[in-house]
Formats: C-alpha cells, structure tokens, sequence
C-alpha cells in the first residue's frame, strides 16, 4: 500500500517526537501489504476501527490515533487526521 501523505507523519512527529518510531513502524507494516478489504487490515493490525469510510489506528500505545480512507482498489492510504489520545476523544474530527 502507499501511504499518501507522509509529510503529515513528519510534522506530526516533529511536534511529538515520541511518535516518530511508532509511527515509521506503522508505515513500514502498511507499505509492505496489500490490503483488498478491512477485513486484511484487521487481520494486519488487531487494534484497527472503522468509522464510516475511515479506518483508526491506535499509534504508540494508544497514545495517538491515525484516521485514514483506505481506497483498496488503488492501493493508497489516505492519512486524513493525526491526533493526539485527547484530541480524538473530543471528536472534532468527525465533523472535517
């Protein structure tokens, strides 16, 4: 899969330094997959939600969450959000 936009996992990580190696982690699993459904992302990662067209993936401990649309028939990963625990929980993301 391609993740679409790293730039955002880079100023993210920026800000919250102790993201930087969850989150490469996490890019390095997605790029080496190729997901056909949410069913693979589950098997892939365990902790994953679904929120409408949005998958969530618990980052660091469930320290942060990243929203991304999962487009499986071009293989791309769109990150949509980036949040800390506290910014997710207050839900304004949903609204965006």
């Amino acid at each position: 899969m391609r993740v679409i936009s790293p730039k955002m996992l880079r100023e993210f990580g920026a800000v919250h330094p102790d993201a930087v190696g969850p989150l490469a982690r996490w890019r390095q699993l997605v790029a080496a997959t190729e997901w056909k459904t949410f069913t693979d992302v589950k098997a892939e990662f365990g902790s994953v939600d679904q929120y409408k067209q949005f998958a969530i993936f618990d980052i660091g401990g469930n320290k942060y969450r990243l929203i991304a649309a999962i487009h499986y028939n071009t293989g791309r990963v769109y990150i949509r959000h980036m949040l800390t625990h506290a910014e997710y929980t207050r839900g304004r993301w949903k609204k965006g």
